[in-house]
C-alpha cells in the first residue's frame, strides 16, 4: 500500500513584502473586511498591545502633530517674508522720494539703522574723492579710488559675483567701519553694480552669527539692485 505525499504549499506561502504592497495598493481592504481588525493585535510603544485602528489613530495623531508643526514653521517664515518685504518697499519708496545723492544716501542709511537694525554700515562710492566733496552723510559715506591701496584687500570680493558674508579681515574692518570699531562680529558686503562698478555696501554686526556664510543672500542681493539703481540716477 502507497501512501500519497502531501502537498507542500511552503513555497506558494506569501511574503511580507507581498502583503505589505498589496495592502499599500488595497488601502481599504479592512473596511471591506472589518472583522479582521478585532483580531489584529500591534504591540504598543509604552507595552501592552493595541488594536490596529488603534495604532492607526495614533500614527495619524502623531502625523497631524508633525503637520501642525510644519505648518507653523511655514506661517513663520511668511510673515518674517512679508516684513522683510515691507521693509523694501519702505527703502524703495524713500529712495524714489530722494531729490538728490545726499537724500538718497541719507535714507539708505536710516533704513538700514531702523528698519534693518545694522549696528554699522557703509556705503563705498568708486570714483574721486573731490567729485563727492560736497556729500555731507557723516560715517555713513566714503568716496575711493578703485585702484587705490586700501581697496586691495577686497579684491577676492570685489571681482566676484555677488554678496558676501562672514568674518571681515582686520584691515577691511579698519578700513570700513575705522580702527576704533572692534565690536564688529560679522559683516555683509554687497556689490552696487556688476563686479561693484559703483562700489559696494559693507553691513556690520556684533553678532557673529548675524551673516554667515552658509545664509540666503537673496535679501542682499535685490538690496544691491535697488540701490544701484537709485544711484544712477545721480
Amino acid at each position: 500500500m502507497s501512501t500519497q505525499r502531501k502537498p507542500d504549499f511552503a513555497g506558494n506561502a506569501l511574503s511580507e513584502s507581498a502583503i505589505h504592497d498589496y495592502l499599500a495598493a488595497n488601502p481599504d481592504f479592512f473596511e471591506k473586511h472589518a472583522s479582521l481588525l478585532s483580531t489584529l493585535r500591534l504591540p504598543h510603544v509604552a507595552g501592552g498591545a493595541v488594536s490596529l485602528v488603534e495604532r492607526q489613530v495614533s500614527v495619524l495623531r502623531q502625523k497631524d502633530v508633525r503637520l501642525e508643526r510644519k505648518l507653523k514653521d511655514l506661517l513663520q517664515v511668511a510673515r518674517a517674508n512679508e516684513a522683510l518685504g515691507n521693509k523694501i518697499h519702505r527703502l524703495t519708496l524713500k529712495m524714489l522720494a530722494s531729490a538728490d545723492l545726499t537724500a538718497t544716501l541719507v535714507s539708505i542709511e536710516q533704513s538700514l539703522r531702523t528698519d534693518f537694525d545694522a549696528d554699522h554700515s557703509i556705503l563705498v562710492l568708486f570714483g574721486d574723492p573731490e567729485s563727492f566733496s560736497d556729500i555731507h552723510v557723516g560715517r555713513f559715506f566714503l568716496s575711493v579710488q578703485r585702484d587705490d591701496d586700501a581697496i586691495k584687500t577686497f579684491d577676492t570680493f570685489l571681482n566676484g559675483s555677488g554678496p558676501r558674508c562672514g568674518q571681515v579681515r582686520d584691515a577691511q574692518r579698519d578700513f570700513l567701519f575705522g580702527k576704533e570699531t572692534d565690536e564688529i562680529g560679522s559683516a555683509a558686503l554687497v556689490p552696487l553694480g556688476d563686479k561693484a562698478g559703483y562700489g559696494f555696501l559693507a553691513i556690520g554686526s556684533a553678532d557673529t552669527d548675524r551673516f554667515h556664510p552658509g545664509m540666503s543672500i537673496d535679501f542682499l542681493t535685490r538690496l544691491g539692485e535697488l540701490v544701484t539703481e537709485a544711484l544712477k540716477r545721480f
